[in-house]
């Protein structure tokens, strides 16, 4: 693959009641399987998203996601749940206990010079959550394009700013919120 930049397309919301489906497409220039071990595996996990312990990569398979990043108090998230579906080098979805439902990424078949990354998180809450999640998602996909580039998140140096740009973008334009 060539040095094609990658693209986030910004995230966006429907939302029925306090049910909120989260979507992102992601255009990555990196072969299926360093995509795939970077979403699929502990120790992709780690370098942009949370520490998966256990991680048990099957249907039925256990998982648990302790957020490497905290909030303005210290508070790290820490979400147990159960693998829901796994087609290797295609499909990881994971369902989480709390405020973080189901979450999904799906892998397509390389499109010229990008990996299709599609991603979708299920949630229920209010809009508040609606926008918080967006905004996380997309933070933590541009965790995901650096790691993918060889250069994983220190997470010691992380600060709640780049979250509140986008939360604030993303409250502006009410998340791409559908009905």
């Amino acid at each position: 693959m060539t040095d094609a930049l990658p693209v986030i397309e910004r995230g966006t919301a429907e939302t029925h009641g306090d049910r909120h489906l989260l979507r992102f497409t992601l255009r990555l220039p990196h072969p299926v399987p360093r995509v795939w071990a970077a979403v699929a595996s502990s120790e992709g996990l780690r370098g942009w998203l949370a520490a998966a312990d256990p991680f048990e990569p099957r249907i039925g398979g256990a998982i648990t996601l302790r957020w490497l990043n905290t909030d303005a108090d210290g508070n790290a998230t820490v979400a147990s749940g159960t693998v829901t579906a796994w087609d290797v080098e295609r499909v990881a979805e994971y369902t989480l206990e709390g405020v973080h439902g189901r979450i999904r990424f799906h892998l397509e078949p390389p499109r010229g010079e990008h990996v299709l990354l599609r991603f979708s998180n299920e949630l229920h809450g209010d809009d508040a959550l609606r926008l918080d999640c967006l905004a996380g998602w997309h933070n933590h996909f541009e965790y995901l394009v650096d790691a993918l580039d060889g250069h994983r998140a220190d997470w010691s140096r992380w600060t709640p700013a780049r979250w509140r740009e986008l939360r604030e973008s993303y409250g502006a334009e009410d998340g791409g919120k559908q009905f």
